[in-house]
């Protein structure tokens, strides 16, 4: 495996830093990036999409481009609110050759969340060659039933199946449970759902997974290998996994171990996969790397082989694949071009840890700057 990193800057000023950077490629190497600012005085308060290309495999890059499509709008269920569609991550569709990306919806009042509960939605848009922009926000239809009240599918890792399908990993909430969001845990289930290249819509839902552990199963990332279907999971104790046969049914979670049977240090964060040099790969975040000075341990990104019998990361596989400079680097993205080269893109947020977590500052005497770093792994 050889790992070769870039940044792209982003001219950070202090007031608001971009967020989820993540990308996809298509066959001809346009390499397409979606991020988003956030106001780092707030938790959570995201603004308008932005998208970033490159005509040749990431060699060089446009401007940071504001979307003029996915901004923020008034809420339709209350005029007094505005809504936007964050957690985006982008993936070529083979079988259309569009460019697809899914998220989750997110509702602010004078900039700040409003009490819960609140409702959210899955988000999805298509990348429009000819205005280089989004083709505007669309909502995918829920499933009948209260469950789905705050249903959503941010920073997941969706997967183009055969006949061109998509499993679309989601997390959900009913609206007693949104009412409190810190005690109540949310569930998981994976989506199948239809795309033509103008539509998404949804088919079926697999089971429902859930730990009994505060806000549950979280931000799912699904991938295929070797016949078999696997899901991450995020959890505020410790990163969980599972398997299945179908892609739509799992077993129950497990902790997220090496493979000498100790925790991976994973916590509170996401976890993405990468298939390539005919090995499943796992790329995520942990404790004990000399990094106590980033928040939730998110930075440095790891890779490391997962084990798929044992269902376990194997410790001796383990690389850097994103390096830490003292901003968290959790919310991020994975896509393979091919089973030799895949990518890794992750931008630095400029919250720090308490007392004061917007004293960006602190992130910057380690070095950091709020680059988005796009790193090519090939195998």
């Amino acid at each position: 495996m050889n790992i070769q990193w870039t940044t792209i800057p982003t001219n950070f000023q202090g007031e608001r830093c971009f967020v989820h950077a993540r990308g996809t490629m298509t066959p001809e190497g346009k390499f397409i990036i979606t991020t988003q600012p956030l106001r780092l005085t707030g938790s959570d308060i995201f603004y308008g999409m932005h998208t970033i290309t490159s005509l040749d495999r990431g060699k060089t890059w446009s401007d940071i481009v504001p979307s003029k499509t996915l901004t923020r709008m008034p809420y339709p269920k209350n005029p007094a609110q505005e809504f936007c569609v964050s957690d985006l991550t982008p993936m070529y569709h083979k079988k259309t050759g569009k460019v697809l990306a899914t998220g989750h919806t997110v509702i602010y009042e004078n900039d700040e969340f409003p009490p819960p509960p609140r409702e959210g939605d899955i988000g999805w848009t298509i990348y429009d060659e000819e205005t280089g922009d989004w083709n505007g926000l669309h909502i995918l239809g829920k499933p009948d039933g209260d469950q789905y009240f705050k249903c959503g599918s941010g920073c997941s890792q969706c997967l183009e199946l055969p006949d061109g399908d998509i499993l679309v990993p989601v997390y959900f909430r009913d609206k007693f449970r949104a009412s409190n969001p810190w005690h109540a845990g949310s569930c998981v289930t994976v989506f199948r759902c239809g795309f033509d290249g103008k539509e998404l819509w949804f088919k079926e839902a697999g089971n429902e997974l859930t730990v009994d552990v505060p806000r549950g199963l979280g931000e799912p990332s699904v991938t295929t290998y070797g016949g078999r279907y696997f899901l991450c999971l995020r959890n505020d104790v410790t990163g969980y996994v599972t398997s299945g046969d179908d892609g739509l049914h799992y077993d129950q979670p497990r902790e997220l171990c090496f493979d000498d049977g100790s925790n991976l240090g994973n916590y509170n964060t996401q976890q993405h996969w990468i298939t390539g040099g005919g090995k499943l790969w796992l790329v995520y975040t942990r404790r004990g790397a000399n990094n106590d000075h980033v928040f939730r341990h998110r930075a440095p990104l790891f890779i490391a082989e997962f084990d798929p019998e044992r269902m376990c990361v194997i410790r001796d596989t383990e690389r850097i694949v994103v390096p830490e400079r003292g901003a968290r680097l959790g919310n991020f993205g994975c896509f393979s071009v091919s089973d030799t080269e895949s990518y890794v893109v992750a931008s630095e947020w400029m919250q720090t840890t308490a007392p004061n977590p917007s004293d960006w500052r602190r992130c910057m005497s380690y070095g950091s700057d709020n680059s988005i770093f796009v790193s090519k792994i090939t195998f």
